[in-house]
């Protein structure tokens, strides 16, 4: 291993690095390495010949020697090119890198199997955090694959995929009647009295560690040689934090094939955008945005602890932090679904709508390389994705035309059930007695009912 020390982000005080450690004034800590020890023992072209998971950058990680990580098959995640939607907005270079393809559906995977390997190396029995989403389940996964006890308490109307995940995994779940922050304090009040590690994110200095194996493998993967820009969805900003604190060691590593940083673009949504507003300010810390909602739930994060730390790294790397039209986001993640077949979360759909932006004001240029990353599984998002399809009668004749136009595709009547429709709608469906003209378009079918989200499990 060679780490260090460990080193307050907000005012440089060095704390050692062989215990449990959460914050410094109430602010994150990083974990700080000997590069020049790391550049001597080991070289970059030795990657070749490791196993192909986040563990093969272990001299870049805290895992001490010996230590074996709790994992579930942290695979490096692939780099897709994506030509039609380059072409969509006028670009040649844009790239997703999908880190949906992880063990437990979203980029979460690698900051909570560091998290919890370093826990349970520190002989952490019970953990804690407060989640809005994909964190909860990564959390709850890893704590099971350690035998470790895990409680995780999300608001009421986080994605019932979360919800079922956690409470599938063993965590005693709680569904909260506010935010993530308010989460985030029952976790705080709890802590002397359920003696649990807080896992909040930026309270514990690894699962930026594990994040910032993003930033390593896309290096790797393109050759050393990082793109023009990065598209990034930010709540907590764990993730693009850890990417840009990669890419300086690689730098000061002499691992980069060129001096070239990417802009970091930090990506809200107008529905809660605290770190886009505190950088059109001019700010350094963000100040709670009030009312927070948006379907994208990842970054439904009013207040982030990290809040400097991520202003910090887009500023170093030139690049900025945009929100975008919360009304919009559903139509992104369909055109990019749509276009590439890569099912993106609405998180990402929301870097869709920077990338749509950012092109039309000329701050991305047509000949430039866009990296953007997809956190996490459409899946995951059923809440957000909107289904009606049209449907088809056994007892009638297909309609070949209207069919290849995606309508359904019968002429006869639908008689009384195959259709599926409620009785109060049959009276406006077209195949139907006395329902007028039968060339008409197809009415909109009733959306599904969402399945209800599981009660909380007594803890």
């Amino acid at each position: 291993m060679f780490v260090s020390h460990l080193e307050s982000a907000i005012d440089g005080t060095q704390l050692p690095a062989n215990q449990l450690q959460t914050l410094h004034a109430d602010r994150p800590l990083w974990v700080r390495y000997n590069l020049n020890a790391v550049g001597r023992w080991f070289e970059k072209e030795k990657l070749r010949d490791r196993e192909q998971t986040m563990w093969r950058y272990r001299e870049l990680l805290p895992l001490p020697n010996g230590v074996r990580p709790v994992s579930l098959g942290e695979g490096m995640t692939p780099i897709l090119e994506c030509e039609r939607l380059a072409s969509e907005f006028g670009l040649r270079d844009v790239w997703v890198k999908d880190e949906s393809h992880l063990p437990t559906g979203s980029f979460k995977s690698r900051g909570l199997a560091m998290a919890i390997t370093m826990a349970k190396h520190f002989r952490v029995k019970r953990v804690a955090l407060p989640s809005a989403g994909n964190a909860g389940g990564a959390a709850a996964a890893y704590a099971a694959r350690a035998g470790m006890e895990c409680f995780v308490f999300m608001p009421e109307d986080t994605p019932v995929i979360n919800q079922y995940e956690c409470q599938l995994a063993g965590a005693k779940t709680f569904l909260v009647n506010g935010l993530i922050n308010d989460c985030g304090k029952i976790v705080r009040q709890g802590k002397e009295a359920m003696g649990w590690f807080d896992l909040s994110t930026l309270k514990e200095p690894y699962r930026i560690e594990g994040k910032k194996t993003m930033g390593l493998e896309l290096a790797e993967q393109f050759d050393w040689k990082l793109p023009d820009v990065i598209l990034y969805p930010t709540g907590g900003g764990t993730g693009l934090i850890g990417m840009w604190k990669a890419f300086e060691e690689l730098r000061e590593l002499g691992w980069l094939e060129s001096k070239k940083m990417p802009r970091m673009v930090s990506v809200q949504s107008t529905g809660c955008a605290p770190i886009a507003t505190a950088f059109d300010k001019g700010e350094r810390f963000a100040e709670p945005f009030a009312n927070a909602a948006t379907i994208a739930s990842g970054i439904r994060v009013p207040v982030a602890v990290g809040d400097f730390m991520i202003l910090d790294a887009v500023r170093a790397s030139k690049g900025l932090s945009i929100s975008v039209e919360e009304s919009r986001i559903r139509e992104w993640l369909e055109l990019t679904c749509r276009l590439e077949g890569i099912a993106v979360c609405p998180e990402t759909a929301a870097c869709v709508g920077a990338l749509e932006s950012l092109t039309a004001r000329g701050w991305i240029k047509r000949n430039e390389q866009v990296v953007i990353f997809n956190t996490g599984a459409a899946q995951k998002y059923v809440e957000a994705i909107r289904t009606d399809l049209p449907r088809l009668d056994v007892k009638s004749s297909i309609d070949w035309e209207r069919l290849a136009r995606g309508e359904a595709g019968t002429s006869a009547s639908c008689s009384t059930g195959p259709c599926g429709l409620a009785d109060s709608a049959k009276e406006n469906h077209p195949t139907h007695e006395g329902s007028g003209d039968t060339t008409s378009e197809p009415p909109a079918v009733t959306e599904p009912v969402p399945a209800e989200a599981p009660a909380s499990p007594q803890g």
